[in-house]
């Protein structure tokens, strides 16, 4: 096998019954194979066909009961108000290029499913030739390896807080009639006592009087 590309991924999503806020994501993955095969002595010849995957998941996406009504405006139509909609969540695939791991030829198994019905019109015009769906011959049997993340997203009201502002009615950077902030600042007084920690003395002046052997003469402990 050469390669493995995937070309679209369909989502599907639905409510479950008797389980509110949970829903089922159903995907399925469309991929272009592109391989090689031998007949005889002769040069390889490139063939390109067409894989599908599905995969369910059940995921929780919350619940709501409110219509949806917008006045978005939609190319190429007449700048109507959109249909009514419901706040359904809204399904969505992250995926990465597939790993080609592995190929196997086998005989065609004659039950007339090959799992290949309603292929949607992009998907053909992806191919320079017409796909050929039929039970007759031998089929290619692909394993790949996709990394993908599916997740539900819906659209959610945020209550922001809103305040009234005050504008001031008059100058309060200081008394010395300066605008300059650097020259307030030089009027400060260095915090010294805030960068060391208290001495032994400090406690003596809080207790007015002098602490001997933990005990101070106005009768209060240290």
């Amino acid at each position: 096998m050469k390669g493995a590309e995937l070309l679209w991924s369909y989502v599907d999503v639905e409510p479950i019954a008797f389980n509110k806020g949970f829903y089922t994501v159903d995907v399925k993955y469309f991929y272009k194979i592109t391989a090689e095969a031998y007949c005889g002595l002769s040069r390889p010849k490139e063939i390109c066909g067409l894989a599908t995957y599905d995969k369910r998941t059940v995921l929780f996406g919350s619940e709501g009961s409110v219509r949806i009504f917008s006045s978005q405006y939609m190319p190429k139509e007449s700048d109507l108000q959109n249909f009514e909609k419901t706040n359904l969540p809204t399904g969505v695939v992250e995926v990465v290029d597939p790993v080609a791991l592995g190929i196997k030829v086998t005989e065609s198994c004659g039950c007339g499913d090959c799992g290949l019905n309603d292929i949607p019109d992009c998907i053909c015009r992806c191919f320079e030739d017409d796909i050929v769906i039929c039970d007759e011959g031998k089929k290619l049997f692909v394993t790949l390896g996709q990394f993908s993340i599916i997740k539900l997203e819906r659209d959610i009201q945020l209550l922001m807080p809103a305040y009234d502002i005050c504008m001031p009615e008059k100058d309060c950077s200081g008394s010395g009639g300066s605008d300059d902030p650097c020259d307030l600042f030089q009027k400060f007084k260095f915090p010294v006592d805030e960068f060391f920690p208290p001495k032994y003395s400090d406690y003596i002046k809080e207790n007015g009087g002098n602490c001997q052997n933990g005990s101070c003469k106005t009768g209060k402990r240290c």
